[in-house]
């Protein structure tokens, strides 16, 4: 044989069939919905996948890409083996159908489950220690490192929820899953994709942003750049090679590099370009997408270049509030979580993951739970005082037993002074010496305000203004 022609044999060889590393040995797959399963091989080489009785067969494109939908399943605790042949064949063992969840955001979301340096809780005992020490064999995590420029995400793969494996997740994204599968009882698989420190620029694709009229000044200069912050370097690395992979939403728990950059209500936006991108993604406008809102923080302490004011956390609660516009979005409150004001990092990460289930359980598993705290409605003056309504009201008290705290009320000239509030029934009646015609009233505005208002269900109230509620949703 000619020796040219013994050279040119590696290159004629067929390509290995590969998957993308979001399907794996262990996985769970999503219940009750279309499957895509996809990968690359030879170009025109026929691929032929088995799973739970189906067979599907298609064939490479001219890049090698192909990808075929396997009907929806329901859930399933046991077991089962996947078999994709083309040319070679991959099996993919122990895979489970369930719910599947992927959670994101900075450091709060990244959180480990085991702590490292971060501070202890002062109140009660950790429970993310005790969980350490279980294993859940019906939870699967998928853990997203903090990698960027690869054509995929790099990861361990799909692990059962114990050990190692689980020291290292997101305890936020654990708690959450753990309190669907004891509700539940079907398998649930978690992908958490975090970096702690990033901004919400990085996690949106260019084209997020170019799509919404709020930044069209942007979307005319070069570089495109948002807020000096270059959009989409996170996104591609991170959460776009995890696309078709079939899931019921997402969790998002981001935002104190935003506050620090003094974003306020431009902050809704931003999330408006984020969801709306991610979702076009999969192509799927109704996937879920839950948030927890920041907890309170000495921004004021802080030695940065931007100065902020004690109201600097409070407008950016509106606009994480206001995000809530977005279809099929909500946001928990975290205000009674901290231990220690000049930590960004709140401890109690189970509740942060039990009351983010809590929204998806009632949500989308129509299970008769209270999701929320108390949520401002209207205000109305009556004999010189205010009176506030709510929703999610039943059973307003507060969580300590002492008398309601953080609220402020002002007259026309619009002075805020410390106010007595009270409960009469499902509504607070505010007031205070020296006003007779309030004009507004504010609860738990300003950074440090860790108040007491919650409802019967013991969630604490939103944080609000009665005097700017405004924002703009752009469909």
């Amino acid at each position: 044989m000619p020796f040219l022609l013994l050279l040119a044999l590696p290159f004629l060889a067929p390509a290995q069939l590969r998957l993308p590393k979001v399907i794996g040995s262990n996985m769970v797959l999503q219940r009750n919905k279309p499957l895509p399963v996809w990968g690359w091989t030879t170009p025109g080489e026929q691929v032929n996948v088995s799973f739970a009785g189906q067979q599907q067969t298609t064939k490479s494109d001219t890049a090698g890409y192909w990808k075929v939908t396997l009907a929806p399943m329901n859930a399933n605790e046991q077991p089962q083996t996947m078999t994709i042949t083309a040319g070679n064949t991959i099996t993919l063992s122990n895979l489970l159908v369930g719910e599947v969840w992927l959670c994101s955001g900075q450091s709060n979301m990244e959180y480990p489950m085991k702590r490292g340096n971060y501070a202890k809780p002062a109140r009660g005992a950790d429970s993310a220690e005790l969980e350490l020490k279980n294993a859940y064999p019906s939870i699967r995590i998928f853990n997203v490192q903090k990698v960027l420029s690869t054509p995929d995400v790099t990861t361990t793969g799909w692990n059962e929820a114990s050990g190692e494996a689980l020291e290292k997740f997101s305890a936020a994204g654990f708690f959450f899953a753990k309190n669907l599968y004891q509700q539940l009882r079907i398998p649930i698989g978690v992908i958490n994709s975090s970096w702690g420190g990033s901004r919400i620029e990085p996690w949106t694709p260019a084209e997020g942003y170019k799509a919404l009229p709020a930044f069209a000044p942007e979307a005319e200069k070069t570089p495109f750049m948002i807020d000096s912050a270059v959009p989409g370097k996170n996104y591609r690395s991170m959460i776009e090679p995890l696309a078709p992979f079939a899931l019921r939403g997402f969790l998002w728990y981001q935002g104190e590099s935003n506050c620090m950059m003094n974003d306020g209500m431009r902050y809704a936006d931003k999330m408006q370009a984020l969801v709306e991108a991610w979702r076009n993604k999969w192509g799927i406008n109704e996937l879920a997408f839950y948030s927890v809102q920041l907890a309170p923080y000495s921004y004021t302490k802080r030695p940065d270049r931007i100065k902020h004011t004690p109201e600097t956390l409070p407008e950016f609660w509106e606009a994480q509030v206001a995000s809530e516009k977005i279809p099929f979005s909500r946001s928990i409150v975290v205000t009674d979580l901290v231990d220690n004001l000049t930590d960004i990092h709140p401890s109690y990460k189970w509740e942060v993951g039990r009351r983010l289930a809590l929204v998806a359980l009632e949500t989308d598993y129509q299970q008769k739970v209270v999701s929320s705290g108390p949520l401002f409605t209207k205000m109305k003056r009556k004999k010189g005082r205010a009176v506030l309504s709510f929703q999610n009201a039943n059973g307003l008290k507060t969580s300590d037993g002492k008398p309601l705290s953080w609220f402020s009320i002002a007259g026309y000239d619009g002075v805020f002074k410390p106010a007595d509030a009270v409960v009469r029934g499902n509504r607070i009646v505010v007031s205070t010496a020296g006003i007779n015609k309030p004009s507004a009233v504010r609860f738990a505005w300003h950074e440090t305000a860790m108040p007491n208002l919650v409802n019967g269900a013991g969630l604490p109230a939103v944080p609000f203004r009665t005097d700017n509620r405004t924002w703009r949703y752009q469909p």
